[in-house]
């Protein structure tokens, strides 16, 4: 049974409520970080998918709302709830969240920081959450005809998004390793459009309805190559990941594997620094060969 602190489930639903203000919608979580309510359907495994059309609550994210009624109902129902999600690409902020890791052992801060400079975008003032591992969410808003989908370190290593179907823990959250915290001077920021050339980025490339020559993984994978062997110091290892997460993803990832590790020992790796952040980024690619 979960334990409930009557304080924190009371901080969470106030913080809840004042997001809601700003036209954000939100959902009760556990100090898992995950949505406090399970679903109805989970002893029913033929039950078709359902996301709420049941009228009961315990569908993730697609119980998210700004109506404060429904909210303190949420809530009401996950007594154990510490914290609240905030459900992104929805209206009428479209939120966009760049979560900026500190757990994947490269520097994501300066990975977005090489974006920018490489894309020319600067990123604008905006939200920033602080998070208990020493992370950070920035906030972004998105155009309302552009969908964002979810992605784990595809932009760069260490650099996870969240967007349609997914939320970010609010601050004012507790959780097993802490309390989310709005960044000084940013509570008040709305969230701030994102960049075009970074929405760019962000979105799911479109489909090609014809393929009359596909290129050789040899030729895909030269860019990659190169933006290894263009690493400098402290730039390594996560150039290094990044091109193997791009390779894996592509399909060509064992192909691309040597001349991968030939660069990076180039740039003052060890072979054996290499094929090992090669493995990693095999492991943590979900398109695998």
């Amino acid at each position: 049974m979960a334990t409930i602190d009557r304080q924190a489930t009371t901080l969470a639903l106030a913080h809840a409520l004042s997001a809601a203000e700003r036209g954000l919608a939100v959902i009760p979580l556990s100090r898992t970080k995950l949505p406090a309510l399970r679903s109805p359907h989970r002893d029913d495994p033929a039950a078709p998918p359902c996301h709420g059309e049941c009228n009961r609550f315990g569908h993730g994210v697609y119980d998210a709302s700004t109506d404060p009624r429904r909210i303190r109902a949420l809530f009401a129902a996950a007594p154990w709830a510490t914290g609240y999600g905030i459900a992104c690409g929805l209206d009428p902020h479209h939120l966009i969240g760049i979560d900026l890791d500190t757990k994947s052992g490269t520097d994501s801060s300066a990975a977005l920081r090489e974006l920018a400079l490489r894309h020319l975008f600067t990123i604008p003032e905006t939200v920033v959450v602080l998070t208990p591992s020493g992370g950070r969410h920035l906030w972004l808003s998105g155009p309302p005809d552009v969908v964002v989908p979810n992605s784990a370190s595809r932009l760069a290593p260490g650099i996870d998004v969240r967007g349609a179907g997914g939320y970010l823990v609010g601050p004012g959250s507790r959780t097993e390793h802490g309390v989310y915290s709005t960044a000084p001077g940013t509570a008040q920021l709305p969230p701030a459009p994102c960049p075009a050339s970074l929405l760019r980025l962000l979105a799911p490339p479109p489909r090609p309805h014809n393929t009359p020559t596909a290129a050789t993984p040899s030729q895909q994978g030269q860019g990659l190559v190169q933006f290894v062997l263009a690493a400098h110091e402290g730039q390594r290892n996560t150039r290094l990941f990044w091109a193997a997460c791009r390779a894996y993803e592509n399909g060509f990832g064992p192909q691309l594997t040597e001349a991968l590790v030939h660069a990076a020992v180039r740039t003052g790796l060890t072979e054996r620094e290499a094929r090992s952040t090669i493995t990693s980024a095999s492991r943590m690619t979900s398109h695998r060969p």
